[in-house]
């Protein structure tokens, strides 16, 4: 008989083992029955069991409680009960089941090498016993007891109370019956003050569109993915082929007519072919996974695994990424495991205490953001992030990801003052926990997913960031090269009557560009918060600012490195970014029409020409020719290519038009024209050199030959050099 003490433990939310208490107990004589079954049913009047062939055994209700006993009853049986409606449940015994998690689970999980996670934690659609429904686990170490809630028990907490594994600190349940859409939270009991909260799924695979919270049941295997060629070729050479990235916030690239954001369909009829017929190779989307607050643009992240409900469902968004793929356009995604906000109903304070995060609040909390600091040194945390890059990789495609703020997860004094941080164990200023987390992540995606790259927006001189984590570095792919966009943006807003004096800022890059694997970014931190759009940066009447602009992207197409556009700046958007509105992508009369013709002519020209992008990592890709003409403020370069091939670039950075400039030259013969950035097809003046031009026996520049060129104003030439 079950004793009161049992009872109160179900009925008092206490039970950290309700399958203890709960479900088919003994056996009856003859052993092909169950001595009794026990049900914890708090709405319902009356319960019984039914077998098969439909016959009932009435249960009793136990002490006036809604727990009900009875049997016994022969071993496949279904819990019936009218609820307070009077409406009639039958279903499986959620206590009749056996755990969904292994021991090699739980293992992995507490050594913080549980890489996947997502295949057995959050919930599943999955089958026990031959009965369809929906595993549910979640890791709450101090919880006094936790339980699933949701439409399906009228969020009645304690109606499904989960198992407890042990000192693995995960809690699991099977609940049979339930199916796709199903929304549900965790209650989560507090050890010491016995508070009940409901938590959002970490591992939730779908969320409710904001403002709601609750998690929602998710089916991941419905897409059927076309990509595979893709995934086994393309995605795996991707590093060593030409990358011009388009950089996108889903919700403000377009919006409908109504003002709202377009579907992961939509984006896929719109976005797609755009991209494409651009000519960019890469899509990089602004944070999709799941955030309560459009003002955070994504990257304070509500639900990990989950892609944001704003646009639509998982499977449509996989079938965004397999219309990208079919369209030979890459994805990254930025991922931030660098902080998360502390809304309520997420990851702070999960199970009453600090999991997720640092206890201590100057390793805890971000100042800049307001926002919780996840605790690497913490085997369960590095488990859920290591295996959420990987998740979006694997189950997603996404070809790639940017990870975002990494500077503020390498130094614990990151805008702490003295006295607001804490040193490591060795006295320094380095996260020593983060730096193990990044080398870790690192290895294992590339271990897992050959051929997906990392990129870090790191913005400090930290060493080695895209060397091996073998040897020391931190071991990403590529780096977004800040040093970079913050030098020339600042020479090309100058007028150009003073860039002569500020020449060292055009040339500076190249005494670096090759000790780490950069991106060239213009990205959306630059056309926000009072910044202004590209275009408005630039001096002068409109023409010279539309010329600047063609000058500044062939510049940084031609500059060593992979590159990046945010969305509008190849357009020559008038105002700066607006996450509420839509970027403001066509019409505006010949000299944006020209802006557009120019990148993708640009984009053609990076794709086409070898040397432009072979050795994009390597010194003897680049040659200057001439970096000391600081007065006429021009440059001049060879980019090489592996098989003898080169493109000469000549930038011309004043609105002078300059007429036999003579440069010398690496090859004798005809260099030919191939792209000129002052085309009249680009909304240029037209001056150029007819095509190409032939060297001459002339000495420039310590070199036998030279070419006497007509450069352009504000204008770059790229020439094709001759081969031997």
């Amino acid at each position: 008989m079950v004793t009161q003490s049992e009872i109160e433990s179900i009925v008092k939310f206490e039970e950290a083992d309700p399958h203890r208490v709960l479900g088919p107990k003994g056996s009856a004589p003859g052993g092909d029955q169950y001595a009794s079954v026990r049900a914890y049913l708090p709405r319902a009047r009356t319960a019984w069991l039914e077998v098969r062939g439909g016959d009932k055994v009435e249960m009793r209700r136990v002490a006036g409680s809604g727990f009900f006993e009875g049997g016994p009853v022969g071993r496949e049986y279904k819990l019936g009960y009218e609820d307070g409606s009077g409406h009639t449940i039958v279903r499986s015994d959620p206590y009749s089941f056996p755990p969904t998690l292994g021991e090699t689970d739980l293992y992995l999980m507490g050594e913080g090498k549980y890489y996947g996670a997502f295949d057995k934690m959050g919930a599943h659609l999955t089958s026990v016993g031959g009965v369809p429904g929906v595993s549910f686990a979640v890791w709450a170490p101090n919880a006094r007891s936790v339980a699933v809630v949701g439409g399906f028990n009228h969020w009645t907490v304690g109606e499904n109370p989960m198992r407890s594994m042990g000192s693995s600190g995960v809690w699991e349940l099977f609940v049979p019956g339930l199916e796709e859409g199903e929304v549900y939270k965790y209650a989560i009991k507090n050890r010491d003050t016995g508070e009940v909260k409901q938590k959002a799924d970490p591992y939730a695979f779908a969320m409710e569109v904001r403002p709601r919270t609750g998690s929602v049941v998710a089916d991941l295997e419905k897409h059927a993915w076309s990509d595979r060629g893709w995934m086994e070729e393309e995605r795996k050479e991707q590093l060593a082929r030409p990358m011009s990235i388009y950089e996108v916030h889903a919700a403000s690239w377009k919006r409908s007519e109504g003002g709202r954001p377009l579907t992961y369909g939509e984006l896929a009829r719109e976005l797609v072919p755009y991209v494409k017929g651009m000519g960019f190779t890469h899509v990089e989307l602004m944070p999709v996974m799941e955030h309560p607050l459009d003002d955070s643009w994504g990257y304070q992240v509500g639900s990990y695994f989950a892609p944001t409900s704003r646009h639509g469902t998982p499977a449509e968004f996989m079938a965004f990424v397999d219309e990208c793929h079919k369209n030979g356009v890459g994805v990254i995604l930025d991922w931030v495991p660098a902080h998360f906000p502390k809304d309520d109903y997420s990851l702070g304070l999960f199970d009453g205490t600090h999991l997720y995060e640092h206890a201590d609040p100057r390793l805890g909390v971000h100042p800049d953001w307001g926002t919780y600091i996840f605790n690497y040194g913490r085997n369960e945390v590095r488990s859920f992030l290591v295996s959420n890059a990987l998740f979006w990789l694997e189950k997603y495609h996404a070809d790639g990801l940017r990870m975002d703020a990494v500077a503020s997860m390498l130094y614990l004094d990151y805008s702490r003052k003295d006295g607001e941080w804490l040193p490591n164990r060795n006295g320094g200023r380095e996260s020593l926990e983060a730096v193990a987390f990044l080398r870790e992540t690192a290895d294992v995606v590339h271990s897992r997913s050959p051929g997906a790259v990392l990129i870090a927006e790191e913005s400090t001189a930290w060493p080695g960031v895209t060397a091996p984590s073998g040897a020391g570095g931190l071991g990403f792919d590529l780096k977004w090269n800040m040093g970079w966009m913050h030098d020339t943006l600042d020479y090309f807003s100058k007028d150009p009557l003073y860039r002569k004096h500020h020449h060292n800022q055009l040339t500076f890059s190249l005494w670096y560009a090759f000790s780490e694997r950069f991106v060239l970014v213009l990205s959306h931190d630059e056309v926000v918060y009072g910044k202004g759009s590209m275009l408005s940066k630039m001096p002068g009447d409109e023409w010279q600012k539309f010329a600047n602009l063609r000058l500044f992207y062939g510049y940084m197409f031609a500059h060593p490195g992979k590159k990046l556009l945010f969305m509008g700046d190849e357009a020559g958007q008038a105002g700066e970014w607006d996450f509420r509105g839509a970027a403001d992508l066509e019409g505006g009369g010949r000299l944006r029409d020209g802006l557009r013709r120019f990148v993708r002519d640009l984009n053609r020209a990076y794709m086409e020409e070898e040397p432009l992008h072979a050795l994009d990592f390597q010194e003897g890709g680049f040659e200057w020719l001439d970096f000391q003409d600081y007065k006429n403020s021009v440059i001049s370069f060879v980019r090489k290519g592996r098989g003898g091939g080169m493109v000469m670039v000549v930038c011309n950075m004043t609105p002078v038009p300059r007429h036999g400039y003579r440069i010398g030259v690496p090859r004798r013969g005809r260099y030919e024209e191939i792209l000129n950035s002052d085309a009249e097809a680009y909304g240029g003046s037209g001056v150029g050199n007819l095509g190409g031009a032939d060297s001459e026996p002339t000495p420039m520049h310590g070199r036998a030959d030279s070419l006497a060129l007509t450069l352009p104003p504000l204008g770059v030439l790229y020439l094709r050099v001759p081969r031997r």
